[in-house]
């Protein structure tokens, strides 16, 4: 082999990478404005740039010079080859999809190509590509559930009370006021009990179209036909319970600090609930995460998430004001005596 196919061949790799890295960048920054400017989610924004500015180190490891003279576009006969399906986009999130595959895709060609001049190079950029799947997920379930839950602002959480009987006239009761999700929590009922109060909900709530959700029993979520299961921080891992309810099923994660709250985000929730906010009638807190927690969370998420803990006709609009719309509610519908007027009190201080 001659020095003149040595260089020629050098030449096509170094076209290859600045190709490669042209589409991976261009990608990003389409990922970054929807993150940015579709769901306002200074979260994944961050992410997004992270991700584009970590391209751009790894590629520091090339010579930049070297890498603009190999570039010929005008001889470039990808330019005149495309389809008529990459100019058909009919919705935004396949705007960001087209998008995601274009990053991944480059980024395979330059760990790929990169291996033949630095192997730093393709290491970096193979976990660059490991991130961008994790940021793909979190973009879309965020854009997905923010329209899934779009109408969904009071969320309740109730026991089994002393009955069925009971258990029945409270939930119709709350479905009346104006609860458009449910969640059944209750520690103290024997499993066979508790899908009896399940199998209640089903029928009071699925002819309406409201979604219900089991806490931390995705085992009996699943048996119970509920849209879902709501965790917390120390019960059963997200993982292991999509892995049980599959992937269209509701999954929520209670969150007590910012920090939990992105963690959920890329983890997969569907939704989070953020708090405790105040003071509980139903559970016992030591320590608050408070109107502050609440606002960080809004300034940074646009998971859909709900305000937990104490919140009632005397406080919700303090919640409004931090920023979050939707709000999680127990003790102050399910103890009052009339418990679906209450629940539209707090309505309507929420929406007002």
């Amino acid at each position: 082999m001659t020095n003149s196919d040595d260089d020629s061949r050098s030449i096509a790799t170094l076209r290859i990478l600045d190709a490669a890295i042209n589409r991976a960048g261009e990608g990003l920054r389409v990922v970054e404005d929807f993150a940015r400017l579709s769901l306002n989610d200074s979260h994944l924004s961050q992410l997004s740039k992270q991700l584009r500015h970590g391209l751009t180190q790894a590629c520091s490891l090339l010579d930049k010079e070297q890498l603009l003279a190999a570039r010929d576009t005008l001889a470039d006969v990808g330019t005149t080859v495309g389809l008529a399906s990459e100019y058909a986009r009919t919705a935004t999130s396949q705007v960001l999809l087209a998008n995601f595959a274009r990053v991944q895709q480059s980024l395979r060609t330059i760990e790929e190509y990169g291996k033949t001049l630095s192997e730093d190079l393709a290491r970096q950029i193979e976990q660059l590509r490991y991130q961008s799947y994790t940021l793909e997920k979190a973009l879309l379930a965020t854009w997905s559930n923010s329209l899934n839950l779009q109408d969904v602002q009071i969320y309740v959480l109730l026991d089994g009370k002393g009955s069925p009987e009971e258990f029945r006239s409270l939930v119709r009761q709350l479905r009346d006021g104006g609860a458009n999700l449910f969640q059944l929590r209750d520690k103290q009922l024997e499993p066979r009990e508790l899908l009896g109060r399940a199998t209640i909900l089903r029928e009071e709530l699925q002819p309406h179209g409201i979604r219900w959700l089991l806490n931390d029993r995705a085992d009996l979520a699943l048996a119970a036909a509920a849209d879902g299961v709501h965790l917390g921080q120390e019960d059963l891992d997200l993982a292991t319970a999509r892995r049980i309810l599959g992937p269209r099923k509701l999954i929520g994660l209670s969150t007590h600090s910012i920090e939990q709250a992105r963690a959920a985000v890329l983890a997969g929730a569907d939704y989070i609930g953020v708090g405790p906010v105040f003071p509980s009638q139903t559970k016992s807190f030591t320590q608050f995460a408070g109107l502050e927690l609440v606002r960080e969370v809004a300034a940074e998420i646009s998971l859909p998430a709900f305000a937990i803990g104490g919140i009632d006709e005397t406080n919700v609009a303090l919640v409004r004001k931090a920023g979050l719309q939707r709000v999680a509610l127990s003790g102050a519908v399910c103890r009052s005596v009339d418990p679906a007027q209450s629940l539209r009190a707090i309505r309507a201080a929420l929406l007002d």
